[in-house]
């Protein structure tokens, strides 16, 4: 049953009577592959077209006991990552006759756990997991409902998901090493106070990286991942006697602000005075006004993988992606 263009409901009986046609022959219309002739196909459709009927899609699902609701846990979503990723798993998600069920946990946790509920009794067929503070308890919740699940740049190690990431680790070890080489050596690593797995990684590693360089890398989370928490960050490492040389930021957005709070609030100079680094190269990380050298993650190629393990046309197993380095001008020539 389907609500018309009228405002009321039209029952696949209601077309089978206007077409003159059983009701099995409306279900097989509208069932991919089913055998039915073309002079009949014609006779429901055009039915169809007039009394405004669509196949309920969810209630074919719920008596099936199957469904193509994909959901897609994720918080900050405001952030250009976070947007960008979730364009690109949707309309992948489209392309393969899904629907995609975003759930934003940025709120309040009860909230978080009552909307993936709801998925729950719409029966999803998979979630995706993005970068994110959502606990390791929904994620078993959804294991626990038969769903198949995919975490995205978490690299904590949970019994059940595949794991899709990029090389956190490598890629602050490797921009601890641009920063070296370019004569840095008071080195601060601006991070984030939402204490995700992947943003966490890159601090850390960074700290080790350093660590056996002999550096210190002294780390500022002035608040969540976004452009205010790292102009902050920026007022508070630019403000002390011991100024550091460089910064890591573990994302791009935190390196705008880090980076316009040490020009409008201090005078100084990228890459003159201030070696930056970033993570993510977001659309804003190529402005003329920011330059900045960073961490390419390969969001498309994320994406396609993620789709093959929820069409089974890859291979039921995670995988580590490379995180290109982006030089730009944020950082003095080597």
């Amino acid at each position: 049953m389907t609500e018309s263009r009228l405002g009321s409901f039209v029952s696949a009986r209601q077309v089978a009577d206007l077409a003159g046609v059983s009701r099995s022959a409306v279900s097989r219309t509208f069932t991919d592959g089913a055998s039915v002739s073309e002079a009949t196909r014609r006779k429901v459709l055009q039915a169809a077209d007039e009394l405004g009927y669509h196949v309920n899609h969810l209630a074919r699902s719920l008596i099936q006991e199957q469904s193509g609701i994909v959901c897609l846990i994720v918080a900050e979503v405001a952030t250009p990552y976070q947007s960008r990723m979730l364009d690109a798993l949707t309309r992948r998600l489209q392309g393969i006759d899904r629907v995609a069920m975003v759930i934003n946990t940025a709120g309040k946790g009860e909230s978080a756990e009552a909307a993936l509920r709801q998925t729950l009794n719409y029966r999803a067929a998979a979630t995706v997991v993005l970068s994110g503070t959502p606990p390791a308890a929904l994620v078993t919740t959804c294991l626990n409902s038969g769903q198949r699940v995919i975490l995205i740049n978490r690299d904590d190690h949970i019994a059940g998901p595949i794991n899709i990431a990029v090389d956190n680790a490598g890629a602050a070890g490797e921009a601890l090493h641009m920063l070296h080489r370019c004569g840095c050596r008071r080195i601060a690593v601006v991070s984030s106070t939402a204490g995700t797995p992947s943003l966490v990684a890159r601090e850390r590693a960074f700290a080790a990286a350093a660590a056996a360089r002999g550096l210190e890398a002294p780390v500022v989370r002035a608040g969540p991942t976004g452009y205010d928490a790292g102009f902050e960050a920026g007022r508070i490492l630019l403000s002390g006697s011991a100024r550091p040389e460089a910064a890591f930021c573990v994302t791009d957005l935190l390196a705008c602000g880090f980076m316009d709070a040490a020009r409008r609030e201090f005078g100084l100079e990228v890459p003159a005075d201030l070696c930056v680094v970033g993570f993510d190269d977001i659309e804003q990380a190529g402005w003329a006004s920011y330059q900045l050298t960073t961490f390419r993650q390969p969001i498309d190629e994320i994406a396609d993988h993620a789709m093959a393990l929820l069409t089974g046309a890859g291979e039921a197993a995670g995988r580590r992606f490379y995180a290109a380095p982006v030089w730009r001008r944020s950082v003095r020539p080597r």
